[in-house]
């Protein structure tokens, strides 16, 4: 039995009534990895088939179900972390979401409506937390809002760097990229200073999937058939992805010899995504470089002319990229994020310690609940 479903099976056996936990609320900033309805807040849009599996409706995820931040939170026993963007039910008692879907750690030059790219950029999640803080300090707070100690006893999570590392890589090339990748590391370093200014004291930092296994970059990034590992994965783009973090892990050490007293735990989720596309058969799964939700079908089943959920006239033909029966047996729900399967399996993986620098025993500073 793979150490997979050990920890699944660990995680999701026997319920903890009364568990307590170090972390009262967990605050995030990220992308459409750990986006839980931040970007469909602002820009209300997503339909079905997304959330399909586990909300029966579309709920702002970017998959068909839970992304890794919601099974974390769960694991600690919170809510489902609320949007920041989200005006209505609202409640920021046990922490908030800042992630949107497509957002960079770098400020972006262009407009969503150009290339795709979110407005809310780290900088400005790191804004929305300094008046989220604000707005607790007030004589008289309203809503539903935290204590003022949360912000020293919150877990801080951050999960975003893709879309810089990726919104470019078609028209300037990995070398390309590389020039400004240690602006973002950079970056991630200085938000972090910021937020244990503000208090803040536990940091996770989620590093860089394995894209040159994504199916999208599988379609429409060049390369040809040598530069293909044995698994079906770009070998240059995902070394590519290793240079950078190790960077990042770097980068990281310098930040935490300036903090006292804080925690800065690097989290290979790298390693763990990168297992699961080479070898989904033994995690439970069936695909690894195969989307559930899209069209064409062959290898990848990624069209880039029409998304997940989207229809659109090609040729006189009106297509639709629908979504499999099946989610439960892909790693890949739309060709670019994880399916609900995936993400369980990436968490379990996280609640176990084995994937974080250094070591972080959250199961000895809580009492996991089941991630069912």
């Amino acid at each position: 039995m793979s150490i997979f479903w050990l920890l699944l099976i660990f995680c999701s056996s026997g319920g903890l009534t009364d568990a307590k936990c170090k972390f009262p609320a967990i605050f995030n900033f990220g992308d459409s990895n750990s986006d839980t309805g931040g970007f469909w807040a602002a820009f209300p849009a997503q339909h079905g088939p997304f959330g399909m599996t586990y909300f029966k409706k579309p709920a702002g995820r970017a998959s068909d179900g839970r992304v890794v931040v919601d099974f974390l939170a769960q694991a600690l026993g919170l809510p489902f972390l609320s949007p920041y963007l989200n005006s209505i039910g609202s409640d920021f008692r046990h922490g908030a979401n800042f992630a949107t879907l497509a957002s960079t750690v770098l400020l972006p030059n262009t407009s969503l409506f150009v290339t795709g790219i979110s407005p809310f950029s780290l900088g400005i999640q790191l804004n929305q937390i300094k008046d989220l803080k604000a707005k607790v300090l007030e004589p008289k707070p309203y809503g539903n809002l935290p204590p003022p100690n949360i912000f020293s006893e919150a877990l801080y999570t951050i999960d975003i760097g893709q879309n810089d590392f990726t919104s470019n890589l078609k028209a300037i090339g990995i070398e390309g990229v590389k020039q400004y990748l240690p602006q973002v590391s950079s970056q991630i370093a200085w938000t972090i200073k910021e937020l244990y200014d503000m208090g803040g004291r536990t940091f996770m930092v989620f590093n860089l999937a394995p894209v040159g296994c994504f199916p999208a970059f599988l379609t429409e990034l060049p390369h040809n058939s040598s530069d293909l590992d044995e698994y079906g994965c770009m070998i240059s783009y995902n070394n590519a992805v290793v240079d950078y973090n190790i960077m990042l892990n770097e980068t990281l050490h310098q930040v935490l010899n300036m903090l006292q007293d804080a925690s800065m735990i690097y989290v290979d989720t790298h390693s763990v995504k990168l297992e699961l596309f080479r070898h989904p058969k033994d995690h439970g799964l069936l695909y690894g470089t195969k989307a559930c939700c899209g069209h064409g079908g062959g290898a990848y089943n990624f069209d880039p002319e029409v998304f997940c959920g989207n229809s659109k006239v090609i040729n006189g033909i009106n297509i639709t990229a629908t979504a499999c029966e099946d989610p439960q047996n892909y790693v890949s729900w739309d060709g670019i994020h994880a399916t609900e399967s995936a993400n369980k399996l990436i968490t379990s993986a996280v609640l176990s310690d084995s994937y974080s620098h250094p070591p972080f025993p959250l199961s000895r500073l809580c009492d996991l609940h089941p991630i069912g």
